[in-house]
């Protein structure tokens, strides 16, 4: 550990050496190009507005055209070209893993990273089951920009966020005009409409619309329309003499495939393909399937279409307004609230089939035999009744002017939020062909074609029905006098819990709730999180930052059924210790980010399928690096990321696992992007790569290292029209991302997808 230590250490002092070297020999150049746009004002992770190159924060942003040309599948996808992100984006338009830095993925979801929309988060907490907050963010053209902050202060200015936090924001008009755009997939059935407009209205007012309808089958083999519907959004602002108001709202109704682990066979550690079954096309989605009926939390049959996949609805409206009150006093508030509701529906391979005779029970050949592999095919379907919130986040500030010419700015927030949350599960078992092209149903004892009957043992019929509140003060000091800018803050957050859970049981050879077993929830949770850091600016183009902070992640739905959660029992919490530092340089057409980092993550989760309590510790070390450069029509942009990671600590049962590498934590992720303009056209890519890492935590079982290449090809026919191709994964590589513990399912980022577009800017 010391060891490691030092050599971190001595690899910082390195790297603070040469940039210093350069900055000297570069000091009386020509202002810079500036490729990672250091001078762009961000307002995540900050107090208060700040340059990326005087905050005391790892922050990333990523313009909207950019993200456009990358044509990504999915507001996860969008992730991972930012350095220090890991993002497991195969899990379709929602559901996907997200963390930074070494902090680990061990539930789903993202546990410790906060997804907002405009400086508010989508969910108040990342890693509910079965909903993600990445599964209610769509990118279109609505997008102006995004804001990324790894670690520091997101610990304290944001809560359930000790990781970082990830900031879609929103175009606002300020600039008259729009986009209209239909773009259609190649090889696969996809059409997609896009739309943008923003205007004044007035001297003082402006307003600004736009949003995306799509349908057909998806990237992945489905047989039938799968995808549908989209989004709409919109704001107006007033601008004041003293400031702001800004009323928004969002409209989404959208249904997509999600890609669940398929079967697979592992074989001296290693991953491999059942015939048959493309990891990278497959869903198991299919014109053959019955409709699955399910129980309600009222005891009630509930019919359900397994190929709607996941279908996600919200609205939203919210109120934000800024006021500079004078006298160096400023007042800022957002409020918004949200109804979001929506089904999840997916298709888990509980086991990896057995080849044999069968017959038909669905499809053109029903009734025939079949003599091949079937697997058990596990629906999740989990009805997402309510997950709406109401937030608000209010921050006072005053700066005071100090006699030596330098600032002192005091901010005190309240950040209050009342997050729902009400599911219901029920997780069917058929008996399905296993076969990647319109799978059928087979026969088997029950009346209804293909069921087996409740999946797991009968285990995973629950009702869930929790309200989480939040009042959340903090508080933050900023200093700032010549080079130097210091700060400091804390946040006290206060959650209460209540509700109740229930799992249904067998009674009479049926299924239902019981009220006997209802499980009522109330506890109350306090923690106190910090965060300190400092930048130093040697000269315009080269300054240094640290800091330590620390967080917490607060346990939800994952907890429940294990240990009792009425008070009677301490309730366990997630926190990250981390500590960071790092030096930003520019010069000419060149400019970097590096980051050294350590976090040390403290963990508690319960399985629901497994019914497995764990609690681990975990220790990452390493190295964060970021740069671009731009040179005419030619600019790359790219990030690699080291982290050595190590569990540290284990409940008894796990003792073995004690020193290894966390599952799916390569050492090593990276990204780069070039691109080159000429004429009337612009030709790019992206490349994303990850080293090899380990399936499970006991170290079984190997996900391969592979990279991924998209590209891209804009043309401009007039001043106003654009014809543009893209294509993800252009070499079709297969990419794992995780694996069931036993070997018998894997999932694997989608395979080659190209799309055709037409745009109109007017």
């Amino acid at each position: 550990m010391q060891h490691r230590t030092l050599k971190l250490g001595g690899i910082a002092a390195a790297v603070a050496t040469a940039v210093l070297h350069m900055s000297g020999a570069a000091a009386q150049e020509a202002p810079p190009s500036d490729g990672l746009n250091m001078e762009r004002v961000v307002v995540t992770g900050t107090s208060g507005a700040s340059s990326k190159m005087k905050t005391s924060v790892s922050i990333s942003t990523l313009e909207g055209d950019a993200i456009k040309n990358a044509a990504p599948l999915s507001a996860a996808e969008v992730l991972r070209s930012v350095p220090g992100v890991r993002s497991e984006s195969s899990g379709g338009e929602g559901n996907a893993n997200i963390t930074v830095r070494g902090v680990p993925i061990s539930a789903g979801g993202a546990r410790y990273v906060q997804i907002q929309e405009d400086g508010l988060p989508v969910l108040q907490s990342g890693d509910f089951n079965f909903i993600t907050p990445d599964s209610y963010v769509k990118i279109d053209g609505t997008l102006d920009h995004l804001e990324v902050v790894r670690g520091g202060s997101a610990s304290t200015l944001a809560t359930n966020a000790p990781g970082g936090i990830i900031n879609f924001i929103t175009k606002t008009g300020e600039e008259k005009g729009g986009h209209i755009a239909i773009s259609r997939g190649l090889g696969y059935d996809e059409t997609r409409y896009d739309f943008d407009y923003g205007a004044p209205i007035s001297d003082k007012t402006r307003f600004f619309i736009g949003g995306n309808y799509r349908t057909g089958e998806g990237v992945r083999n489905t047989g039938m329309s799968t995808e549908g519907g989209g989004q709409i959004r919109g704001n107006i602002t007033h601008d004041l003499d003293n400031g702001f108001i800004r009323l928004s709202f969002k409209h989404l109704d959208d249904k997509a495939p999600t890609a669940l682990p398929v079967p697979v066979q592992v074989v001296n550690k290693q991953i491999q393909e059942i015939p048959g079954i493309d990891p990278r096309t497959v869903s198991f989605y299919s014109p053959y399937w019955v409709r699955d009926v399910v129980l309600s939390k009222n005891n009630t049959p509930v019919s359900t279409n397994v190929n709607d996949g996941l279908k996600v609805k919200s609205d939203s409206v919210g109120l934000e307004g800024s006021f500079d009150l004078g006298d160096g006093w400023n007042l800022n508030n957002k409020f918004r609230t949200s109804d979001n509701s929506g089904r999840f529906t997916g298709v888990f391979a509980a086991n990896n089939g057995t080849v044999g005779n069968y017959t038909f029970a669905t499809g053109p050949n029903k009734g025939k035999a079949y003599n091949g592999r079937a697997f058990s095919a596990v629906v999740f379907n989990t009805s997402i009744d309510d997950a709406g919130n109401t937030l608000n986040d209010t921050k006072l500030a005053k700066t005071f002017k100090l006699a030596d010419g330098s600032k002192l700015t005091t901010t005190a927030g309240l950040y209050l939020s009342t997050q729902k949350l009400a599911l219901t599960w029920n997780f069917n078992e058929y008996l399905m062909q296993a076969t990647g092209d319109k799978p059928a149903l087979l026969q088997t004892a029950s009346a209804t074609p293909g069921l087996v009957g409740p999946a797991f043992g009968g285990c995973c019929s629950r009702a869930v029905d929790m309200e989480y509140k939040l009042t959340s003060p903090y508080l933050n000091l900023g200093y700032e006098t010549g080079a130097l800018n210091l700060d400091a803050s804390i946040r006290q957050d206060r959650q209460r819990a209540n509700g109740t859970a229930n799992i249904a049981t067998m009674s009479g050879g049926a299924l239902r709730y019981d009220p006997a077993t209802e499980q009522f929830v109330d506890y109350k949770l306090n923690h106190n999180s910090y965060s300190v850091g400092g930048n130093y600016a040697f000269t315009k183009n080269l300054s240094a930052f640290a800091r330590v902070s620390d967080g917490v992640a607060f346990n939800a739905d994952r907890i429940l059924f294990g240990t009792p959660l009425d008070g009677t029992a301490p309730i366990n919490i997630n926190t990250v210790k981390q500590i960071e530092g790092g030096v930003k340089w520019r010069s000419g057409g060149i400019s970097t980010f590096v980051t050294l980092f350590q976090a040390k993550t403290d963990e508690s989760n319960y399985e629901a399928t497994t019914q497995r309590s764990t609690s681990n510790k975990y220790d990452a070390k390493g190295v964060e690096l970021e740069g671009a450069y731009s040179n005419g029509g030619f600019r790359i942009t790219g990030g690699m990321t080291y982290t050595d990671a190590k569990i540290v600590g284990t409940a008894a049962a796990d003792v073995a696992n004690i020193g290894n590498t966390p599952r799916r934590q390569a050492k090593y992720i990276y990204q780069l992007a070039p691109s080159y303009s000429f004429g009337n056209a612009t030709v790019g890519a992206s490349l994303i790569g990850t080293g090899k890492s380990w399936g499970d935590d006991a170290h079984t079982i190997v996900l391969p290292a592979y990279e991924v290449v998209n590209a891209y090809v804009n043309y401009n026919l007039t001043e106003k029209a654009t014809l543009s191709l893209s294509v993800n994964n252009l070499f079709n590589k297969i990419g794992y991302t995780e694996v069931e513990g036993d070997g018998h399912a894997a999932r694997s980022i989608s395979g080659r997808a190209a799309k055709v577009s037409l745009s109109y800017a007017f």
